[in-house]
């Protein structure tokens, strides 16, 4: 799908002992205010719905695209991480959150940044040669402390996105749950019980070409890792689903207690994509007012129930596509992409079939 709003921006700077990273995260929380109407209407839809062919906004469009979207050379109202991240433990050694002006200088598909790590002539290549390092480093030691990792080939341009979002994400809620001591839209995993690791590790040992580290049976979540690392390709896929066949729901709670267990997080929570979850908009209200809005437990329960609704509105629209002869990968915001005999890629110019807006309509009665 291609993307139509872009929450966040970096910028990186190195020294001796410490990097300093600034995670810039669109700032809807200026425009949508509590008591209005586009707030009512923003708790109402929860989060963005993503669909082949569709985006179902949780903002109005011209917010999600164009207003509060961090374009690329043009100023944009954002709310800024600044993390100090010491060299030799990578943790904070200082966090300010405060809200900016950012004039981004690229924006950067995964394939570009890609590009840019492998020239050392582009442009900004130093910038995202730096980044990945730290993120490399970020990823390394979540790991090593148990963060489970069910895609472990993914590509350095996606490893520095979801690396720098992490840390963007557990700085602010180290922010509000240490130093302010306040309520805030928490991230709790829980963890599945013995039983149901036991049938998952059982399910992936039986598996053809798997192989798990003994050194990592301690902690299902490093044997899960280890399996993933060191097993035959064919087995990836079956030993994901084995995984995220027992793990429970994450939900949104205004206390972390028990925190993220997938994550292995003692504290999180969701800070840095407000244009497409409700979730981060009202923890971007939560930072910039200092307060916590009187009905926080009924929108985090609002957040955690639309986002299953969306989960399954995808699930279904897939599988709508698949029964109809269309593969849901292969279709983007501009309709059904096609690959022809010599393998070019051929967009159908305007919507998808008739009845894919027909179902559309049927599920948003």
């Amino acid at each position: 799908m291609d993307a139509q709003d872009f929450d966040d921006a970096l910028s990186i700077e190195e020294d001796e002992e410490s990097y300093t990273l600034w995670v810039h995260i669109a700032d809807v929380s200026h425009y949508v205010h509590p008591d209005s109407e586009m707030w009512a209407e923003t708790v109402e839809r929860g989060n963005t719905v993503y669909l082949p062919g569709y985006t179902i906004h949780m903002l109005p469009p011209i917010l999600a695209e164009t207003v509060c979207s961090l374009v690329p050379n043009e100023d944009r109202l954002a709310h800024t991480v600044e993390m100090e991240i010491g060299k030799d433990s990578l943790s904070f050694d200082e966090i300010q959150i405060y809200k900016s002006v950012i004039h981004s200088d690229a924006r950067l598909t995964y394939t570009e940044c890609e590009q840019m790590l492998n020239d050392p002539e582009s442009a900004l290549h130093a910038e995202n040669t730096r980044v990945y390092e730290l993120a490399e480093q970020l990823h390394e030691q979540r790991k090593a402390d148990g963060s489970l990792v069910l895609n472990p080939a993914r590509d350095r341009a996606h490893t520095i996105i979801e690396e720098c979002m992490l840390k963007a994400n557990k700085a602010v809620t180290h922010e509000l749950m240490w130093n302010r001591g306040v309520e805030a839209m928490y991230r709790v995993h829980p963890q599945p019980t013995p039983q149901q690791w036991d049938e998952a590790l059982r399910e992936i040992t039986e598996l053809d070409g798997v192989d798990i580290s003994a050194a990592s049976w301690d902690d299902p979540r490093k044997a899960v890792n280890s399996a993933l690392e060191n097993s035959a390709e064919r087995a990836l896929n079956k030993i994901q689903k084995a995984v995220l066949k027992v793990m429970p729901r994450a939900k949104y709670m205004n206390d972390p207690f028990g925190g993220h267990y997938a994550l292995n997080f003692d504290i999180y929570g969701h800070f840095t994509s407000p244009i497409r979850r409700l979730s981060d908009l009202i923890n971007h209200w939560i930072v910039h007012e200092n307060d916590v809005p009187e009905d926080l437990i009924a929108l985090c329960d609002q957040a955690s129930s639309r986002q299953k609704d969306a989960e399954t509105a995808e699930r279904l629209y897939k599988q709508f596509l698949e029964e109809n002869g269309l593969d849901p990968y292969a279709v983007n915001n501009r309709g059904v992409v096609t690959v022809d005999d010599d393998g070019v890629t051929v967009n159908r110019e305007g919507l998808p079939p008739e009845a894919h807006r027909s179902w559309l309509m049927l599920m948003s009665e």
